[in-house]
């Protein structure tokens, strides 16, 4: 029997986590005999390790975002930093890469963090890890940390970073596959049933803790005559007893969703999205062809992303000095702007090369089933969506 060993990082829910679980229910669904297993190599390490740089990292981001902000571009997105930014700890999680590989004896590993990517990467190199590794990126962006040396195959966000990887990484391209950020197939592309509301509903996304930010422009939402709103609060119990506290029709608070079958369904009742720009949540919309607005960042991978959105045409950044409603009234009833947006989602979606469950899941299997992995010809005629 197959094993699988998929490596996020931290036990935090995060878009790590969800495209490993993504991946992992295509296989289960879509093949017979396959073992699965996901493990954080922080915490097979150390559980108060993992808590505490857990705890430090949503702390700094909280406290003080522009020095977060600025230690992630200086450390991990300028190429030449990543050596010095990994040596002093890097001897310890190779020891303990090198002992989980030993206990878990897996046939294909899939790195959705970049760390577990790097580890696996350098042992490679070392000669002492043989086994197929898929690197599945999270991002709209590759970040110096994801190792890609000895990596057997990756699967990307857009043609763009396929093209940096070749010519910057000099990847062959035949390892190389624009699988888009993966979403759970429950996320559908095609919507089971039309909007029949005539007054607009705007979903309101913060991602897992909820978008505190959204207080910030509560007066306007409570005295809205535009739109319908859904604020999906996640775990922050707090927002969802301040909005549910306002009583108001036009206005709902869900907490944290974990049906993705629910999730979907809600994605199809609403006319547009308000989000932070997380991989994920990002990705999920673009597969349901919604209108993306983003109202704040987090410091860091964010900020990133929504640069690579907005050159891409693929979102709307509001501006939080003008009125909140008014711009996304402006934007949804500009014909003309929507008919670019519109130009800018079928072009995201004709640079997917790989984005049927069943042509990512052949993948998977045929490299778990190769001696050699870099002879697999990775683009078969079932690969690519016509």
């Amino acid at each position: 029997m197959k094993k699988v060993l998929f490596l996020p990082l931290f036990r935090m829910q995060s878009g790590h986590h969800q495209v490993a679980e993504a991946l992992m229910d295509m296989l289960e669904k879509h093949s017979n005999g396959i073992v699965l297993k996901k493990v954080d190599l922080i915490s097979y390490t150390n559980n108060s390790l993992e808590k505490m740089v857990t705890n430090g990292y949503l702390k700094w981001i909280r406290y003080a975002p522009e020095t977060y902000d600025l230690a992630y571009k200086n450390l991990f997105y300028v190429p030449s930093s990543r050596e010095w930014a990994l040596k002093w700890y890097q001897p310890i999680f190779l020891r303990k890469m090198e002992q989980l590989i030993a206990e878990e004896n897996p046939d294909l590993i899939v790195c959705t963090h970049g760390f577990p990517s790097y580890l696996l990467s350098q042992l490679k190199m070392k000669g002492k890890c043989d086994i197929p590794i898929i690197n599945v990126y999270t991002d709209y962006f590759i970040n110096n940390v994801w190792g890609t040396q000895g990596i057997d195959a990756h699967f990307l966000p857009s043609q763009e970073v396929k093209e940096k990887l070749m010519n910057m990484r000099h990847i062959p391209k035949q390892r190389m596959m624009v699988t888009g950020i993966p979403v759970h197939e429950e996320i559908t592309k095609i919507a089971s049933e039309q909007k029949k509301s005539t007054r607009p509903k705007i979903l309101i996304s913060g991602g897992n803790s909820g978008l505190g930010g959204i207080l910030n422009v509560a007066a306007e939402l409570k005295s809205s005559t535009e739109f319908d709103y859904v604020v999906l609060c996640g775990n922050n119990i707090k927002l969802y007893d301040e909005i549910d506290s306002w009583n108001l029709a036009h206005i709902k608070p869900l907490s944290y969703i974990t049906s993705r079958v629910e999730m979907n369904k809600l994605y199809e009742e609403v006319n547009a999205i308000v989000t932070k720009p997380g991989g994920v949540t990002i990705s999920e919309a673009l597969r349901k062809r919604l209108p993306i607005f983003v109202h704040s960042m987090l410091p860091g991978q964010e900020a990133i992303n929504l640069k690579y959105l907005k050159e891409q045409k693929l979102v709307f950044e509001l501006n939080q000095k003008w009125p909140f409603e008014q711009q996304m009234k402006e934007t949804l009833k500009n014909q003309e702007l929507m008919e670019k947006w519109n130009t800018s989602i079928e072009s995201y979606h004709n640079e997917i090369e790989l984005d049927k469950p069943e042509g990512i899941v052949e993948v998977m299997k045929l490299i778990i089933n190769l001696e050699k992995a870099s002879e697999f010809p990775y683009m078969t005629s079932q690969t690519k969506v016509i």
